[in-house]
């Protein structure tokens, strides 16, 4: 990232191209998974640019003439930006569309001449162009020399450590304390890091829906080892037993994805815990690994869907039926306006930073937490005030070449870098620490010899935070328990709506349906794991219960997640897809079954949104049902399936009842209220 960073920089600079510091924010924002990744992500970032840039002017020339409709098109572009950001299903897209935007509406307000600003759009695509190739090239180049998986190579390290420390444990000797330290600074981190990436990546939603399951019980895994740690206890030799077993299905999964494999399913058995809940536990969510990963052991069920429907490349499948992108954009929009509003009437257009601070703030503040917003203005100060105005009195004077600025210019970057890639916690003030030190040193061809222009940018990024802190948590914003409590809440609901299986008789629409509901699904999962980490950062009266509540929601999540993709896989046989083909009485069946499954789903989301631990007896009623309903199943399919198919529909089936019923019997017995 300080490589490419500082080449596009250098080239900006010597050949006075404008947009320096626009440039160089691609360097540090554009993702960065694979090669093939990285091709496409410039591919991406070329098309929206030149097509945004097609938009402005297109737009711009029906109401530059006139204020009030100038005024209506600044406020319509600012909610599309917004709505890019949180719709959009490519992270890259996101990026330009809305760099693109920052660059214009600022500019198109200059009382210049026409032909001056259309110049200006097209330079900035120019600078676009230079950024693309420069960041295309070093990423290509450290592929070649570093190639991996930044997700298995994330999932591996943390298998590695908790396999490490259970294998002490099961040999009846005490961690040695490299082990326990970096479990500990795993735990720590937690899966944030590997949740951005994957929400930042190209890869597909069937691999990313998964992974993102991997990830989080990979990361429930290391959580509860890590609680091992805490318990002072001597192991007898039935416990080093399960430990043993438990160390070696982590080598054994470890082995699979490190050969690109799905790892084999994995049993233990059950027996007394004298530590509590911990090894069942921990043997519970060792054993989901497996089968969320799609085992081939049950056959061609998990096969993804066929793509009846053409997939969109920019806009996530429920971009239009999920009111939160909405939602989102509306506060978004009124934070920016409201910067623009302020500017202008003030006329001080030095501050216009703020709307650009705004929209480049959106881009890594879904799901932040509130407390997080501290994090931002530090950055700002640090960035703008300390190294950007610290460099035009202490350092700038002395330097006399751009091969000193280069040096100040690599610091500077190379701080942010580290911070934006460690823990999310940290990412915001990273990114805010390069933002303002671009801005104050990367938008002229000359070192800056007023501090007044230094000033106003650090201003205007400190007003767009402000602005965007009382929008986002003041006027229109939760407790992150209180919105985890909801996402996860609406993630069950929605889950329910895919277990009822198909509501229209035309195949492709109900294709379309299942996918826009996965992408919800995912989408409030990623909200509930981003808000949980929120919730460490909240203080008041409520904290032990938000605390507890978000206990025990990470560890329902693991299973809603494995829920989620074995009714995904049962989606064939709903939707009867060729090869899936169920005889009537057996399809009737089938849709009972999920018809009553869909009913506790909702019951259980009840419950949580309500907190009625009356409902606790509906999930008792249902768990009797493998004696009946999932047994005249299984029944059925074995008279009129062949063998392998029969077995696989059977194993699917009990695994979702499996897992519905642990799950409705762990949330029915809880009783935790946040207000």
């Amino acid at each position: 990232m300080v490589i490419a960073t500082t080449l596009v920089m250098i080239v900006c600079m010597a050949y006075r191209i404008p947009y320096a510091w626009q440039a160089a924010t691609y360097a540090l924002l554009v993702s960065r998974e694979s090669s093939r990744s990285t091709i496409k992500s410039a591919a991406t970032i070329l098309f929206v640019t030149v097509l945004s840039t097609t938009y402005i002017l297109l737009s711009i020339h029906l109401f530059i003439n006139n204020p009030s409709l100038h005024f209506v098109w600044t406020i319509v572009t600012l909610f599309v930006a917004f709505f890019a950001i949180t719709a959009q299903r490519n992270y890259v897209a996101a990026v330009a569309f809305v760099n693109t935007v920052c660059i214009a509406i600022p500019l198109w307000d200059r009382h210049l001449s026409a032909e001056a600003n259309v110049e200006d759009m097209l330079r900035l695509c120019l600078a676009v162009l230079i950024a693309v190739a420069i960041t295309s090239g070093v990423e290509l180049a450290y592929l070649r020399w570093w190639p991996g998986s930044e997700i298995l190579s994330s999932i591996d390290e943390r298998l590695s450590a908790a396999h490490d420390l259970l294998s002490y444990y099961s040999k009846g000797c005490p961690a040695d304390p490299p082990t326990e330290q970096k479990l500990l600074r795993l735990g720590s981190l937690g899966a944030s890091v590997s949740r951005r990436t994957l929400r930042r990546s190209n890869y597909s939603p069937d691999y990313v829906s998964v992974m993102a399951a991997v990830s989080g019980l990979v990361g429930r895994v290391v959580d509860l080892v890590g609680a091992l740690m805490e318990v002072k206890v001597d192991w007898t030799a039935k416990d080093q037993g399960r430990l043993h077993n438990i160390a070696t299905a982590l080598a054994g999964i470890r082995y699979a994805f490190l050969n690109q494999r799905i790892p084999a399913r994995i049993q233990f058995d059950s027996g007394e815990d004298p530590v509590g809940p911990l090894l069942g536990e921990l043997e519970q969510v060792v054993s989901l690994i497996p089968l969320v990963c799609l085992s081939p052991q049950l056959g061609d069920e998990y096969a993804p869907l066929p793509d009846h429907l053409p997939q969109s490349t920019l806009l996530a499948l429920d971009a239009f039926t999920n009111r939160e992108h909405v939602r989102f954009a509306l506060k978004g929009c009124l934070a920016a306006s409201t910067c623009y509003v302020i500017y202008n009437a003030i006329a001080w257009p030095g501050i216009s930073t703020a709307v650009t601070t705004c929209l480049l703030t959106a881009l890594s503040t879904i799901g932040a937490s509130h407390q997080k917003q501290i994090l931002r203005i530090a950055g700002a100060i640090v960035g703008g005030f300390g190294i950007g105005m610290g460099a035009q009195v202490f350092i700038l004077p002395d330097v006399d070449s751009i091969a000193g600025f280069i040096v100040l210019f690599v610091f500077a970057t190379a701080l942010s870098a580290w911070f934006l890639t460690s823990s999310p916690r940290l990412s915001y003030f990273g990114i805010q620490v390069a933002l303002a030190f671009y801005l104050v040193h990367l938008q002229e061809f000359t070192f800056q010899n007023s501090l007044a222009v230094g000033r106003d940018r650090v201003v205007g990024i400190l007003l767009g935070l402000f602005v965007m802190w009382l929008v986002f948590d003041k006027l229109w914003g939760e407790l992150a328990a209180v919105e985890m409590r909801a996402a996860f809440s609406s993630a069950v609901r929605s889950l329910a709506q895919l277990a009822k299986g198909p509501v229209s008789r035309d195949i492709g629409d109900e294709i379309g349906r299942s996918f826009a509901l996965r992408e919800t699904i995912n989408a409030n999962l990623d909200k509930v794991s981003a808000q949980a980490d929120g919730v460490l950062f909240e203080f008041g009266p409520s904290r032990e219960r938000d605390l507890q509540l978000r206990t025990y929601v990470r560890r329902w999540q693991s299973q809603l997640r494995a829920l989620f993709l074995m009714r995904i896989a049962l989606q064939k046989y709903r939707l009867q897809l060729p090869g899936f083909e169920l005889p009537e009485l057996l399809r009737v069946q089938l849709e009972r079954y999920d018809s009553d499954s869909a009913r506790l789903l909702e019951e259980m989301a009840d419950w949580i949104e309500r907190n009625e631990p009356q409902l606790t007896d509906r999930g008792e009623v249902f768990a009797e049902r493998p004696d009946t309903t999932v047994d005249r199943i299984a029944a059925e399919a074995s008279a009129q399936l062949p063998a392998g198919r029969a077995q696989s529909l059977t194993s699917l089936l009990r695994g979702i009842h499996n897992v519905t019923t642990a799950l409705a019997s762990e949330i029915m017995t809880r009783q935790v209220v946040t207000q």
